[in-house]
């Protein structure tokens, strides 16, 4: 059994009407399986969660249409590996080959320059592209590579589909066929799947394996007891989720980089997006450190951009170095206070008129009529202030921002006393 590909690669469909899942692009008349049949299949994205069958798909995309195949993983290949495989398909054009197809996996890994030497294979033809992606296109792909590409989105199996996996796993694998196998209980292990088909594949398999006997009857406290143990604790698509990155965030908001960094490993060692958690850093930077210290939000910013560059393993170096940072930075939610407290009286008080001297007067009768009368240019009186109103008259003296309590904003504070006086309590 040992030297037999795991369950999930054993089961792998290898047409569309063993393929599980998708029924709205590939069942009878759907949109992508007309595009398949008819051959004209365009350069395409696959937008979905893990383990919905992205990859098998571009498989039986490529096996349906009798063209050349090549597979590349933006993990492991860079703009070098791209060009290679393009100057190999172009090859096989030039033989009279039909044309190839080029299926990127994790697309959204790689960098602009790499996708930049996509583009000009995919606009003359060289290639059909397809690229799978659990992040949304819109962000992760260049704009002039998406436009050349139809996006078409895979959704979670459903737990019927599921289940259905699971029978076919236990009637027709040519291991799992020879062995007794009843499932009583469905949910841990549906569960523990989080809707990724190749994980409950794999789940399963594991749990046969562990038990080594020829009858196995399958329940909840079953799965709980022999499988759970054995898995790193860290699911992308369940609860834990949401609790580690709650965890990660709170220990950092908290000032302690020994938990965070903590946190931070243990969704690196679940196969979270590095491009997530940094996203997750740059709103905390703004929303827990802001004006404390302004230099945290440029890091995490940076720390956003060279993630999406690098990649794993060594992405997590750059993590690191920012989640220490922001975890001993001074920290102050004042900014986000701020925008809250406005937001609630704009949606209290609606479209209060703008002062007339704040008004933009671009022609004679606005003019006329007072727009921008009085207003005093700010760079024109000492120290580049004007007291003068910015507020609409029915809020005049509303103070939305509180300066937090660190170096940083107490500077902030004693310069809008000295500028504003008792205006705003400052």
């Amino acid at each position: 059994m040992n030297n037999l590909p795991p369950l999930a690669e054993r089961m792998r469909p290898k047409s569309l009407d063993d393929y599980a899942g998708q029924q709205h692009l590939v069942g009878a008349g759907a949109v992508l399986r007309r595009a398949i049949e008819s051959g004209n299949m365009p350069s395409l994205i696959l937008w979905g969660p893990p383990g919905v069958g992205k990859t098998t798909l571009a498989n039986i995309i490529s096996q349906s249409l009798n063209r050349p195949f090549f597979a590349l993983s933006a993990i492991n290949s860079g703009v070098k590996e791209v060009r290679e495989v393009i100057e190999k398909a172009s090859m096989l054009k030039k033989g009279g080959q039909p044309q190839p197809v080029l299926f990127i996996d994790e697309i959204h890994r790689f960098s602009k320059s790499q996708q930049d030497s996509l583009l000009g294979a995919v606009e003359k033809g060289i290639v059909t592209l397809i690229g799978a992606t659990t992040e949304n296109p819109s962000f992760e792909v260049i704009s002039a590579l998406l436009s050349r590409c139809q996006v078409y989105i895979l959704k979670n199996l459903t737990e019927e589909e599921l289940i259905s996996l699971l029978q076919k796993a236990i009637k027709t694998d040519a291991v799992f066929s020879t062995k007794k196998i009843e499932i009583e209980e469905y949910v841990a292990l549906i569960r523990l799947s989080g809707g990724d088909a190749r994980k409950l594949l794999n789940i399963f398999e594991l749990l046969v394996n562990a038990l080594d006997s020829d009858e196995i009857t399958i329940t909840n406290k079953l799965v709980l007891d022999n499988v759970q143990q054995n898995m790193a604790l860290y699911d992308k698509a369940g609860e834990q989720h949401y609790d580690i990155i709650s965890a990660f965030i709170k220990s950092i908001r908290g000032s302690d980089p020994n938990a965070a960094v903590y946190w931070l490993a243990r969704m690196i060692a679940g196969g979270e997006e590095a491009s997530f958690i940094a996203r997750r850093l740059l709103i905390l930077a703004s929303e827990d450190i802001g004006n404390a210290n302004p230099n945290a939000l440029l890091l995490a910013n940076t720390c956003f951009q060279s993630v999406n560059v690098i990649g794993w393993p060594e992405s997590r170096i750059i993590l690191s170095q920012t989640v220490v940072y922001l975890s001993t930075s001074p920290k102050s939610n004042a900014s986000y206070e701020a925008i809250g407290k406005a937001q609630q009286l704009v949606a209290q008080t609606g479209d209060l008129p703008v002062p007339l001297h704040l008004r933009n007067a671009p022609t004679k009768l606005m003019k006329n009529i007072g727009y921008g009368k009085e207003y005093q240019y700010a760079h024109a009186f000492e120290g580049n202030f004007a007291d003068q109103e910015y507020l609409p008259e029915n809020i005049s003296g509303t103070k939305f921002y509180e300066p937090g309590k660190n170096p940083a904003e107490d500077k902030a504070k004693e310069r809008l006393k000295q500028l504003w006086k008792e205006k705003y309590g400052y």
